[in-house]
């Protein structure tokens, strides 16, 4: 019996009192949520809480449990709202998360605090606001220095992703090199995908950055290691994101036809998981693909729909790089006018976002 499973009997138990309940609740939710499930997280917390904006419920329950409670529907507010591109749930999710976490602070929980202070560092990733990341999880850091625990882990994890979005290549292999000997302690299967991912990434950038084949090779052997950690921990949603860092990967070795057959898994399985707005990241890779085949009508109209998608919500810094795929798309097409446009509009998103690479 999964724990998953064990979880959802616990909760039909006729002796828990409402908060033990709600607790439970929380757990299953982070289960689901760790899983990528994020429609059955958010129906795990019942009426706790049920959607985006809505203030959860915490009447009957001790603070223990409204931090728990707010923590999850913050956590989700973010994730569910990435995945569907709603404007301003980024904003949501902080607010809650912050809450939680002052909770925590109160009841001296140093591990719930850190924990709440990492999945606001992702809101604020989301954002593009990569300073505040930083900034934040530098904080988490310095509280858990003489500590080895999966929150450490996670923060550095994070910390590895925005020194990545800051541009900073080798300073983030260096923290993803540090937080080696905790990620394999974790007996959390998604967030050693989620490292094994990210150090392909860092080694992708390096890659093409000092032209060295040897880090590229690396990297594809990072990916099947993250492909292998997502399979075991249900994790769909992660799969998707392989498979399309690896089409973007082979693109850029010039094995055009692989990253086609990798592209269309990982646009599948987003579809798959009305998960839009990686689908249209996944949009705009396959349109770079294009680009770099001279297919430029058929980039221009893929990278015009990735834009669209992703105009609706928040995440700046994953709109300011299909903003630049379209202007080169445009360009392309001798749109030179409109191209102008689009690639001004995607220095200025790139910049308040934070992201000195596609502002740079």
């Amino acid at each position: 019996m999964s724990l998953a499973s064990q979880l959802l009997r616990q909760i039909d138990s006729s002796t828990l009192d409402y908060a033990e309940r709600a607790l439970l609740r929380c757990q299953l939710a982070k289960e689901l949520e760790d899983a990528g499930n994020y429609e059955a997280a958010r129906a795990a917390m019942g009426e706790l809480w049920q959607r985006i904006g809505e203030r959860p419920q915490l009447d009957r329950l001790d603070q223990r449990a409204a931090a728990e409670v707010l923590l999850r529907a913050g956590s989700l507010s973010g994730w569910i709202g990435s995945a569907n591109q709603l404007e301003g749930a980024q904003e949501i999710a902080k607010d809650l998360i912050t809450e939680s976490a002052t909770i925590f602070e109160a009841l001296q929980e140093t591990e719930k605090v850190a924990e709440a202070h990492v999945d606001l560092s992702i809101c604020y990733w989301r954002e593009g606001a990569f300073d505040e990341a930083r900034v934040t999880l530098q904080q988490v850091l310095s509280r858990l220095a003489d500590k080895d625990s999966e929150q450490k882990a996670r923060a550095l994890l994070n910390s590895g992703i925005v020194e990545m979005h800051l541009g900073r290549f080798n300073d983030a292999l260096h923290i993803l090199t540090i937080a080696v000997p905790l990620l394999e302690k974790s007996q959390s299967h998604a967030t050693k995908g989620r490292f094994h991912i990210q150090m392909a990434l860092v080694l992708k950038k390096l890659g093409v950055a000092e032209q060295r084949e040897d880090y590229t090779d690396r990297a594809l052997i990072e990916y099947e290691a993250a492909s292998y950690h997502f399979e075991q921990a249900g994790h769909t949603r992660y799969r998707a994101r392989v498979e399309n860092n690896i089409g973007s990967l082979l693109f850029i070795t010039g094995k055009f036809i692989e990253a086609h057959e990798h592209l269309d898994r990982a646009h599948l399985l987003f579809t798959s998981l009305k998960d839009n707005g990686s689908a249209a990241q996944v949009d705009d890779t396959r349109a770079r693909v294009l680009l770099a085949q001279k297919r430029n009508s058929e980039a221009e109209k893929i990278s015009r729909s990735a834009v669209r998608t992703l105009d609706k919500g928040d995440e700046q810094s994953v709109l300011a790089e299909a903003l630049t795929t379209h202007g080169v798309a445009l360009a392309r097409l001798g749109r030179y006018e409109e191209s102008r446009l689009t690639l001004e509009r995607a220095m200025e998103t790139a910049s308040q976002a934070g992201d000195n690479e596609g502002a740079g």
